[in-house]
């Protein structure tokens, strides 16, 4: 078997020639250091409204939800079985995941190069925005990068060994990937492309680990197939069916794509990642095996994100699993190279990363400053202790018995705020984002209750076809630091003329008959929408 590794410029690249900064107690020292940084920031920051939303499903643990597969719930699950139902249970894995991902990517990038390279990916992810700004949050991306990894580690460990059995290992972490998020099949898709387009690669075909491996990811999988089949397929069909749809051909979304992923990268990391995806294409050509795992198994997914940004709106976070190999690649050019200024710009990107995202979890902590708004990506986790604050006092003045909302961002919000009072908040709207919850209490429905909602999302007029009472009684204002950030209505709803249910009933009804579309709801605000993959 040939050596993956050959075409590597000898170097001097020894362990014993590592620098400092790169030995691995050094970098495990690092990571240790910033996970509990990161742990810190997890358990003090407030909850994003995705995150807020994602707690019902680990409250709830599921074979599937609406949005996306059910990893992320069963992390947050996780998480709640071992630090409460808190901000640091909600994050408490997918903080830990990154160390878990820095570990598995040292030893891909170690094993498939060389120490110099490893040392540096490892500081290089870490160092990237998304991960140092976006590192306390939890969202399906954190199970998603994690397994995507683990499989391309698996896939190293197989390439390096001859042995077969590393195909078992692959099928489960890939497996993992798909109940993360359904961007995982783009990685199948590169395994594929991998095994066909390089000619050492091809013999894995006539052994019988490798379909094992694939029959271990597709039974993986079996728990989001069943939940779709239960209901009409309909997280299929909204992320898929999304997928499909175009809207007429722009490039504008394909410059943003291109500085998003900069910018989200770390533009000191994303300019050598760019000439290291050249070199090792060069290396491709050559017969390289090391470069055609890295760039093969990225390329499909890639290639669909630019086609999806010539007609849609790529959202920063949806390349995440890219980055994993962006690291790699700036790495390997970076350590090929010999002038110093190179050398600078490894430690430039290092320092700018960590330190902007220390900076930015401080803030999301306890904000320097409320003058920018809703401009900063951080104003989102705040304010929401005094909004639940007055709902609970209004509630008790009007003699609530319920909150109803109509946006799953503010629906989790209160749920999280109010999750010690007995005042369950009820969601009248999009009623299959809940379905693996208990239903509402009917008797509680046909008393008093308010109704909260942002007013850049009120949804009063549809209300006053279901209640016989609609009446404003405060507009609340959410604030950071005196700057106010977005306004919420609160009304008292009472007297209901039908189930206040109803409409969601007959759009769970439509799904289940078959009519295969998209509740109305679903498509009335697309900040509603957590996103495709």
């Amino acid at each position: 078997m040939s050596d993956p590794r050959a075409g590597v410029a000898a170097r001097g690249h020894g362990v014993d020639e590592l620098p400092v900064w790169l030995a691995p107690r050094s970098l495990l020292g690092l990571v240790a250091l910033l996970t509990m940084f990161r742990l810190w920031g997890a358990a003090s920051a407030g909850l994003a409204e995705d995150e807020a939303y994602y707690r019902l499903w680990g409250l709830f643990p599921a074979g599937g939800y609406y949005d996306h597969p059910p990893m992320v719930g069963w992390w947050i699950w996780l998480g709640q079985a071992i630090a409460g139902d808190t901000a640091l249970g909600l994050r408490l894995v997918g903080v830990l995941s990154v160390a878990v991902g820095s570990l598995a990517l040292w030893r891909t990038a170690d094993i498939l190069f060389d120490r110099r390279v490893a040392g540096l990916s490892v500081l290089f992810l870490n160092a990237t925005l998304l991960v140092g700004i976006g590192g306390i949050l939890i969202t399906p991306d954190a199970p998603s990068v994690l397994f995507w990894g683990l499989t391309i580690w698996a896939l190293a460990e197989l390439q390096i060994s001859g042995r077969a059995y590393w195909w078992l290992a692959v099928g489960a972490f890939a497996g993992c990937g798909l109940l993360s998020k359904y961007s995982a099949l783009f990685l199948g898709a590169g395994i594929v492309l991998w095994l066909v387009a390089v000619p050492s690669a091809r013999r894995w075909f006539s052994c019988w680990q490798l379909w094992l491996g694939g029959a271990l990811a597709i039974a993986l999988f079996t728990p989001v197939i069943l939940w779709n089949h239960a209901y009409d397929w309909a997280s299929f069909y909204k992320q898929f069916g999304r997928a499909g749809r175009v809207d007429g051909l722009s490039f504008k979304y394909v410059f943003e794509f291109v500085g998003a992923v900069f910018g989200l990268l770390n533009p000191l990391i994303a300019v050598p990642a760019a000439a290291g995806s050249v070199m090792l294409m060069r290396r491709l050509r050559q017969g390289n095996e090391a470069a055609g795992l890295l760039l093969l198994t990225s390329l499909p997914f890639l290639f669909y994100l630019l086609i999806h940004s010539l007609h849609s709106r790529v959202e920063g976070n949806w390349p995440a699993p890219l980055f994993l190999a962006a690291c790699v690649m700036s790495a390997v050019f970076i350590g090929d190279q010999t002038q110093r200024i190179w050398r600078g710009v490894a430690i430039g990107a290092v320092v700018f990363g960590l330190a902007l995202g220390i900076v930015v979890q401080i803030h999301a902590v306890n904000a320097f400053t409320g003058r920018l708004a809703r401009q900063d990506p951080t104003s989102q986790l705040r304010g929401w202790p005094e909004v639940v604050g007055d709902v609970e006092r209004i509630a008790a003045q009007e003699g609530a018995v319920y909150v109803a909302t109509t946006s799953y961002g503010m629906a989790g919000q209160l749920a999280y705020g109010l999750r010690q009072n007995d005042l369950p908040v009820v969601p009248l709207t999009e009623r299959i984002r809940y379905v693996m919850m208990p239903g509402p209490d009917r008797e509680r429905l046909a008393a008093t209750g308010l109704y909260v909602a942002e007013a850049r999302r009120d949804e009063r007029v549809k209300l006053e076809a279901t209640y016989g009472e609609v009446a404003p009684v405060a507009t609340l204002t959410r604030k950071v630091l005196g700057t106010p950030l977005e306004s919420i209505a609160v009304y008292r709803v009472s007297g209901p003329l039908r189930d206040p249910l109803e409409p969601i009933d007959s759009e769970v009804r439509s799904v289940s008959s078959g009519h295969r579309r998209q509740p109305k709801d679903c498509k009335s605000d697309p900040d509603l929408d957590p996103g495709l993959n």
